[in-house]
């Protein structure tokens, strides 16, 4: 059986029930902004899916043997520090600000914003869009932003600073000083 839900524009909803809803509909990827308007994001497809299990893939592999965090792929929700609920495509938090969370808080939307985050653009998405996005992440709290365009094969790298730097046709990106060896291998991810 199936079922539309039609959603009013600007559908304003708490944190109390974002929570009731993302508990019920645990097929839809739903985010919250700040001002508790609700978002639906529609399936991306097997191409960009393969994509994003690529991405959270390599930074899981690396963080595996690095020991230095806890990587996520888009399934974890954090509410950041403004009240927005976000799930970016791969994400990664130290591990101290991990185990300084109760065991309830790490067991639900997890209340920080991470300390590393990529966001990988699909063909349905908006490119401003996921630009204010990652300057939402980075203005609460992250350190490093990758947001990642396959099609135009560009890579905007957000920095702690605000600064915003632009690459295309890159292989790889890296960056040592936060993730000491992690480097994102970006053949398959721009082919």
């Amino acid at each position: 059986m199936t079922t539309t839900v039609v959603i009013p524009e600007h559908f304003l909803v708490t944190h109390e029930q974002f929570e009731q809803l993302a508990l019920a509909n645990r097929d839809l990827k739903l985010e919250r902004t700040r001002d508790g308007e609700l978002i639906i994001m529609p399936p991306t497809g097997e191409e960009t899916e393969r994509k994003n299990a690529e991405i959270s893939g390599q930074l899981y592999v690396w963080n595996k043997q690095a020991q230095l965090g806890l990587a996520f792929n888009s399934s974890a929700a954090f509410i950041l520090p403004n009240g927005a609920e976000r799930s970016p495509d791969a994400s990664w938090v130290k591990k101290f600000r991990w185990s300084a969370l109760t065991v309830e808080q790490q067991q639900s939307v997890i209340p920080l914003c991470p300390d590393f985050v990529i966001e990988l653009k699909s063909k349905g998405d908006s490119l401003k869009d996921l630009q204010d996005k990652m300057n939402e992440y980075i203005d609460n709290g992250a350190q490093l932003g990758w947001l990642i365009v396959p099609d135009t094969k560009t890579i905007y790298i957000y920095q702690k600073d605000g600064a915003v730097e632009v690459f295309q046709n890159l292989v790889k990106v890296s960056v040592d000083t936060l993730l000491p060896g992690f480097e994102l291998d970006l053949t398959d991810i721009f082919d």
